[in-house]
């Protein structure tokens, strides 16, 4: 058959240009992206320092955050490493769902600047009156979910204008985390950021119900692979988001038990459903593909063991949720910022073997860090620790590898008919 094949132009220099601060800045996915990929290899080295470190009883109070070291790398996680991730797809997608232009410029670098800020503000929190490292860090969100509604709302559409109430719904969170750390309400800030973990698994739901079949389908076409289109159902689709969101809400709210490892089943059950009409085996030659069909399996486990740990008590919570922030948003957050890089900056939609080491490596991590656990206890701080490097390998390859796309101009793509 005859399939297109786009390769650089060789006639525009701008193939070969130098990293440059206007590009960098010119739409949100690039500084966004890398600033994630960076985060998550900073923020992983000084918790497996600190793990290590604590392990071997050498002293675990040099880490100069306020509070539990534990819940600031799981607010870290969520508010600091995936909420880069879901700005850089929101101020993204969102220019192209309105037609509206992409935040740009000296917007963007303030907004930005927001995220950094309250990102130094927790790790030096220990060196700050609370209330001021709390405030930088409350910021982010809220200014994010402004710049996200200035647009949405100049072309209304239910479908997108949901993306509000989740970003309201994760500021709130972070509000709640701050006052429980302040000791200001009763609260245990880690059922919160638990809570935040699974707004972000429901947004993920969100986005992953839209591009994943849509890409299959597009691979699946393109390539002349036999077989049925991926479906989506409507009912099951609703459900499936409904179920998680209802998830989250009962664990931040310390619901019965039974009830919440219950509704943690049907999401799970309704989310298997959904993923297997997407067709994800048929895309097993196509990496940057089949990331995705991974990254939602591994939602689909974590709330299978979300719905264990509640029903039957034999299996920890945390094991939950490393599984689905780990292993189901560590995966799509991979998998959608190396396909969006690519085809937002001109270039062809194949992962370079070296990213697709990197979806390896994260689901490696997630493994490690759930599996290892369970099977092994007695070596806790080898498992943590060899998750802990598979993590920063997989986000350190991905920042060295995009780096240069993402601070570079867009290239011009020639399109060249090929027999294959």
């Amino acid at each position: 058959m005859t399939m297109p094949q786009a390769y650089p132009a060789t006639t525009d220099p701008r193939s070969h240009s130098s990293p440059s601060f206007d590009a960098f800045f010119s739409y949100g996915f690039r500084p966004f992206f890398l600033g994630a990929a960076v985060y998550a290899v900073l923020l992983m080295s000084v918790w497996l320092l600190w793990v290590v470190t604590a392990g071997a009883g050498q002293g675990a109070q040099w880490l100069p955050v306020a509070g539990s070291p534990y819940a600031w790398h799981a607010h870290e996680m969520v508010y600091g490493f995936a909420a880069a991730a879901v700005a850089g797809f929101l101020l993204t997608a969102v220019p192209n769902w309105t037609g509206t232009l992409p935040l740009s410029g000296a917007p963007l670098v303030v907004l930005f600047a927001v995220w950094i800020s309250g990102r130094a503000a927790l790790a030096l929190s220990g060196f700050l009156p609370a209330w001021i490292a709390a405030g930088i860090d409350i910021l982010f969100i809220p200014l994010l979910g402004g710049t996200a509604a200035r647009q949405l709302f100049t072309k209304p559409a239910v479908k997108n204008l949901i993306f509000l109430v989740f970003l309201g719904v994760l500021a709130l969170g972070n509000i709640v985390f701050h006052l429980g750390t302040l000791g200001i309400v009763s609260i245990d800030p880690l059922a919160i950021v638990r809570a935040a973990l699974l707004m972000v698994a429901a947004l993920i739901a969100i986005i992953g119900g839209r591009i994943i079949p849509a890409f299959t389908h597009n691979w699946l076409h393109l390539n002349g692979v036999a077989g049925p289109m991926p479906r989506r159902i409507g009912w099951i689709d609703a459900l499936s988001i409904f179920s998680i969101a209802t998830y989250a809400l009962l664990q931040a709210s310390g619901g019965p038990s039974i009830l919440v490892g219950s509704v943690a089943l049907v999401a799970a059950v309704i989310n298997a459903v959904r993923l297997s009409l997407w067709r994800g085996w048929a895309t097993r030659y196509a990496p940057i593909v089949w990331v995705l069909h991974l990254g939602y399996a591994w939602m689909v486990a974590g709330l299978l063991l979300g719905a264990a740990s509640s029903l039957t008590g034999s299996i920890p919570a945390a094991a939950a949720s490393h599984a689905i922030g780990t292993g189901a948003i560590g995966t799509m957050i991979m998998g959608v910022m190396s396909r969006a890089s690519l085809g937002h900056t001109g270039r062809p939609l194949v992962a370079p073997q070296t990213i697709v080491l990197s979806y390896i490596l994260v689901s490696l991590a997630a493994l490690l860090r759930v599996a290892g656990p369970l099977a092994a206890p007695q070596f806790l701080t080898i498992e943590y620790t060899m998750a802990g490097i598979a993590w920063i390998a997989a986000f350190g390859l991905f920042a060295a590898v995009y780096g240069p796309i993402l601070t570079t101009p867009r290239v011009h793509m020639k399109m060249a008919r090929t027999r294959g």
